[in-house]
């Protein structure tokens, strides 16, 4: 992989990003226990517990990436494949777990779909490491990744329905975009490893498998992933007479 300055905004976006939402995650997890009325120490221990997963999660994934282990291809299967299935498992876990439920049902819906535009900045960020040379061009807003749509649609979204001006009809809309787009990018991702060089040998997607961009799929697809699948089931549950 090419040379980079690490303090530059596009590389440290993908350092800035992931411990924001990590940040998040643990002031949902307190939130969402707090407004369900559980005691004090109850949402101690689910802050603490988020806590430590996130950081454990992130520390694992940057070591394994530091290791180098991630960019043995010729193994079969490859390793990277094991971190694929590992992040859509821990979405779908997350997400359908006690924190997902209390979550989806205590932190307001508007602000459950503001999150997602994280994603913007994030898309910004990919095309800047694309301009320098380390990120192929599929993944780019200018070839095939049109995730940035669900990153500025989210906050246009979020404030309008914090607003009250949209309901969950559109919200319902943009969830289904936003997951199908997400489901995109990860399908032109998997297909430009050496695995499958779909894009050809110049447009080979390794770079994820390095620190810290290893947190792109590791952390923000992970709560993209998981965003998402709360999203439907705060959708799906029942809902005080004029909350969002």
């Amino acid at each position: 992989m090419r040379d980079y300055n690490a303090f530059e905004p596009a590389p440290l976006t993908f350092i800035i990003l992931p411990v924001f939402l990590a940040i998040l995650l643990v002031w949902g997890t307190a939130a969402a226990w707090r407004r369900s009325g559980a005691r004090i120490d109850a949402v101690r221990r689910a802050t603490a517990l988020s806590s430590i997963a996130a950081c454990a999660w992130m520390a694992i994934t940057w070591r394994v990436a530091a290791s180098g282990i991630l960019r043995e291809w010729e193994r079969t299967p490859p390793p990277f494949a094991f971190l694929v299935v590992a992040i859509i498992t821990l979405g779908f876990v997350i997400a359908f777990s006690r924190l997902g439920a209390r979550v989806a049902t205590a932190i307001p819906l508007w602000v459950l779909v503001l999150v997602q535009g994280f994603r913007l900045p994030l898309e910004l960020a990919m095309h800047g490491m694309y301009a320098r040379g380390i990120m192929p061009l599929q993944m780019t807003y200018t070839g095939l990744n049109f995730d940035i749509v669900t990153g500025a649609l989210a906050i246009v979204v979020g404030t309008l329905a914090a607003m009250g001006v949209v309901g969950r009809g559109i919200i319902a809309a943009w969830n289904v975009l936003g997951l199908a787009l997400l489901i995109n990018v990860m399908t032109v991702a998997i297909l430009g490893t050496p695995r499958f060089s779909y894009f050809g040998p110049d447009q080979v997607n390794v770079w994820v498998t390095y620190p810290p961009f290893v947190w792109l799929p590791a952390v923000m697809v992970l709560a993209a992933l998981a965003g998402h699948l709360v999203i439907f089931r705060a959708l799906l549950a029942p809902k005080p007479v004029g909350a969002q």
